[in-house]
């Protein structure tokens, strides 16, 4: 079957592309190897699909070429996918931090992203396993379960190996390196990270989420942390996680609205107190504790000299933890790195050095931060290559 664009994944990226293309009269099919489409937007933002962001700009995104989203980005923008969506009639709403979800769920984006495909005339083929791919005769040919396909236009909308349980796997980097394409090595982003034997005291408070600001070098997040058994979770980990390589430590402020000594105006204020009593005014119980004991000052903050007060405050702003690694592409909510963007024009997401090869989405390096960027970047990217395949 001959068609003039074949995109390969039925995700946010590879739907939205096929809708772009085939309102511009291009015959388009899509297909995947799932049974079903759009299966990591159905379980997205706990259902709710947190579908863009507000506060949508590139440096909310992470590539070894920081500038390459800002085309995209610019020419399709959260406003562009908020009129389509009210377009549809889904409700949504402002959660935190522009941070934008359906009311009812995120099927209804899956269905709307279906019905803007099927307006256009693409097709949609589930459950076609990826045979063979090859290059001949300015064709792209692609054998997928007992169909062939051929077309001058091939769209890698493949994602990366984040959560593989829903099928995610690595084929965009092998299909990209089989074209002469480089990949950035793929590592697991947005993931909660794990925490040696010696900070063992930490595990005892699993489930304790408490807000702070979490840093990694220059990366810094004022959201909630979650202490996990096995180590540390919560939007300000995720958002840290990124940023973090093995061997670098997280930071985290416990009290990131203190300022001044307020450790000492405590003192002033309740001599009689216990340091345990004065961190459980601000903290969850179990954490107060946890970290009065860890900075060892058991007398009445009366007792207690300045000099060990403005130490334990300047710790609890600055608490260093050295994660041993992460929860993994099992856990982890997006892929960092993946096909080079020195490969690709920043205006059509299409390859340098190969005429009519497209990659778009996660399968590209650019990753987003928490909160509906990554999301943001498929409609984005999406719609660059939909324009041009």
């Amino acid at each position: 079957m001959t068609h003039d664009v074949i995109i390969l994944g039925a995700g946010a990226a590879g739907l939205f592309c096929a809708a772009t293309a085939a309102v511009r009269g291009r015959r388009v099919v899509v297909l995947d190897h799932a049974e079903k489409p759009g299966k990591k937007i159905l379980i997205s933002g706990g259902g709710r699909c947190n579908f863009t962001n507000l506060h949508t700009a590139p440096d909310r995104y992470l590539s070894e070429n920081p500038h390459f989203a800002c085309s995209a980005l610019s020419r399709f923008t959260p406003a562009d996918f908020i009129t389509l969506v009210d377009a549809h009639g889904i409700a949504w709403h402002e959660k935190t931090l522009g941070q934008l979800f359906c009311d009812g769920s995120a099927r209804q984006i899956v269905d709307m992203l279906m019905d803007q495909c099927a307006a256009a005339g693409a097709q949609v083929r589930c459950n076609s396993p990826i045979a063979a791919v090859r290059h001949a005769d300015g064709l792209f040919h692609v054998s997928a379960g007992e169909s062939a396909f051929a077309a001058p236009s091939l769209v890698i909308a493949t994602g990366g190996p984040a959560i593989p349980k829903i099928g995610a796997t690595g084929f965009a980097y092998d299909l990209a390196r089989q074209f002469g394409l480089k990949v950035v090595q793929p590592r697991p982003a947005l993931v909660p990270l794990t925490l040696p034997a010696e900070a063992a005291l930490f595990r005892e408070l699993s489930g304790i989420a408490a807000p702070v600001e979490a840093s990694c070098g220059k990366a810094r997040f004022p959201e909630a942390a979650l202490f996990t058994h096995r180590g540390l979770s919560g939007p300000a980990i995720l958002q840290v996680s990124s940023y973090w390589k093995r061997g670098e430590v997280v930071r985290i402020d416990f009290l990131p609205g203190r300022k001044g000594d307020w450790l000492l105006d405590a003192k002033r204020q309740r001599p009689r107190a216990g340091l345990r009593s004065v961190l459980g005014e601000a903290l969850p119980e179990r954490l107060a504790t946890a970290l009065a004991d860890q900075l060892g000052l058991a007398a009445e903050m009366g007792n207690l000299p300045d000099k060990a007060l403005r130490a334990a405050q300047a710790r609890l702003h600055a608490w260093d933890f050295m994660p041993d690694g992460s929860e993994g592409f099992a856990k982890a909510e997006v892929t960092a790195g993946g096909i080079s963007t020195a490969e690709l024009s920043q205006r059509t997401m299409e390859a340098r050095k190969v005429p009519g090869l497209f990659a778009i989405g996660e399968a590209v390096d650019v990753t987003g931060w928490l909160g509906g960027y990554n999301f943001q970047w498929a409609w984005a990217s999406a719609h660059a290559a939909g324009m041009a395949a």
